[in-house]
């Protein structure tokens, strides 16, 4: 049985993206005057990402502010005009290549993980950022709503506390973890609020003890395992939101209401990333909350 909704969502979706993507050129500097965020945003991306890369830049500082810096981090696909179109959303916005952003001193293990993955490439990423005041770190692929006010009240909370995404599945490098417990309340590695350093110590020794070569859930696993043994606590699952369980309906289940915070579209729901269209072209206004 052909299930229409589906395909009729896969469709907008589809059509709503080479929209925007057809915009890019027209996309000007960010108007108004997003309130100040004492904290520094990073994300790492490509060049088939760039319309999500500018809706997410757009929407963070729409609804949730305007940090001291907007780091993109490219892998190396970067065009120059692509370079120039991001920077020019804001003078906050900086494009910088992998290849300088990420720390020397890291093991040679991750550097061979990151030449044959892309998983490889952000753990790099994960690992390089600094820590020196609270930090986001977000895919693309995240979409802020208008109640993403909050999220600015949780960052200038002084509570010294890492925050993470519940994910809806146990994506895995079972190499990693050494027993089912380990695997508990699982993390989603797209979106992550950095108070303190993390201590990656843990994952790393596992990691370099592998005896074949990490895969594509290596990453996600490592940032599980440190974030759990870190003390790390989860962000409201009824407000930011990792669920797939709309994905074979037409609508979306989660983007009407009125205090979601944001919604990372994984690849299965990623065409309802740009079903968003009254947030992506009405420039709805955020609600900014105190903690």
């Amino acid at each position: 049985m052909v299930n229409l909704g589906y395909r009729a969502a896969r469709l907008k979706g589809k059509l709503g993206r080479a929209f925007y993507a057809h915009r890019l050129a027209h996309q000007g500097r960010i108007s108004g005057n997003p309130p100040p965020l004492i904290a520094s945003v990073y994300s790492l991306s490509c060049q088939r990402d760039l319309p999500e890369q500018v809706a997410n830049i757009r929407l963070l500082l729409t609804h949730v502010g305007l940090p001291q810096q907007f780091v993109v981090v490219s892998d190396g696909s970067y065009t120059a005009d692509s370079i120039q179109l991001l920077q020019r959303l804001h003078p906050c916005v900086r494009v910088i290549p992998l290849v300088d952003f990420v720390r020397p001193d890291l093991p040679a293990a991750v550097f061979h993980y990151a030449e044959i993955s892309p998983m490889g490439k952000k753990l790099a990423m994960l690992l390089s950022i600094p820590v020196t005041q609270p930090s986001l770190y977000t895919d693309s692929d995240i979409f802020f709503f208008p109640a993403a006010g909050d999220l600015a009240a949780l960052l200038e909370r002084a509570d010294g506390q890492n925050y993470y995404l519940t994910d809806t599945y146990q994506s895995f490098d079972w190499r990693i973890l050494q027993s089912e417990a380990e695997a508990a309340t699982p993390i989603n590695g797209g979106f992550i609020l950095l108070k303190q350093a993390l201590d990656w110590q843990i994952a790393m020794q596992r990691f370099l003890a592998l005896t074949e070569p990490p895969n594509y859930f290596t990453e996600q696993t490592m940032v599980h395992l440190t974030l759990h043994a870190n003390g790390a606590q989860p962000l409201d699952r009824q407000r930011y939101i990792m669920e797939l369980d709309d994905e074979f309906v037409y609508g979306d289940r989660y983007a009407r209401r009125p205090d979601i915070v944001l919604r990372h579209y994984v690849n299965p729901v990623r065409h309802k990333f740009w079903g968003n269209w009254s947030h992506l072209y009405l420039g709805s206004r955020s609600r900014r909350r105190t903690a």
